[in-house]
This record gives C-alpha cells, structure tokens and sequence, in this order.
C-alpha cells in the first residue's frame, strides 16, 4: 500500500494529510505533533482517529497546516487523518462516523457588517 493523501478543513485551517505505514510518527510541518500542539487535548484531538479503529502506531502520518490557529489546525488534521483510514479501510467509517470525525465542521466566522460595531453587535443606541 502506498501513501494516502487526504485533506481537512475547521474554520480557515487547511491540513494535507499523507498517511502511509510505519510506526505511528505523526510530524506536522516538519515537527512532533507533541512540540506543535504544546498541550495534551490537542495531540489526543489529532491521536483520536488511531484510537477509535485501534490502529495506533501502524501508521507515519505527514502533514503541512497553515490557517486559522492551533485548535483549528488540530481539528482539521483529525478530518485529514479520518478521511485517509476511511480510504485504507472502508469498515473504519463505521467505528468513525458516530463519532462525527468525517463530518467537516461548516462554521466560520461570521463577517462584519457595516454600520455595525462587529458581526451582530451594534454600536450604542443613545434616544437624545
């Protein structure tokens, strides 16, 4: 089997993800997936895919983010990673899809309208 490309989106995050077989190293823009993500929930967030279809440390996976900001980033590689081991193996979309890990998460940031002082919030109203 030969690398799996796949690509996932959170808000304006966009991760391409390369999955191949290996020992479970998981670099994301030429580092650790520890020493990018500083905390734990996040490594879990990208990790939780593997977890879910038990095929922790099977896999090297590559990838190149840029957008948005660390949890977009993580929550778009996890897309990323659950789209690729849908590709190795349909059955994984059974044991992912509860999970909702093959939905892509349509909300953005919603723009400013003008004449307000940002999306929803005006300015204040004052009678006299």
């Amino acid at each position: 089997m030969s690398i799996v490309h796949k690509i996932g989106r959170r808000k304006t995050s966009v991760a391409r993800v390369y999955v191949r077989p290996g020992s479970g190293v998981i670099t994301i823009n030429k580092k650790d997936s520890k020493e990018y993500f500083g905390t734990d929930v996040l490594v879990y967030k990208v990790n939780q895919p593997f977890l879910l279809t038990e095929t922790a440390g099977q896999y090297d996976v590559t990838v190149n983010v840029f957008g948005g900001g660390i949890t977009g980033q993580a929550e778009a590689i996890r897309l990323g990673v659950s789209r690729a081991l849908c590709e190795i193996n349909e059955e994984f979309r059974l044991l992912l899809k509860p999970h909702g890990l093959l939905t892509r998460d349509a909300r953005m940031v919603e723009r400013k309208k003008p004449g307000q002082k940002k999306a929803r919030k005006k300015f204040q109203f004052s009678k006299r």
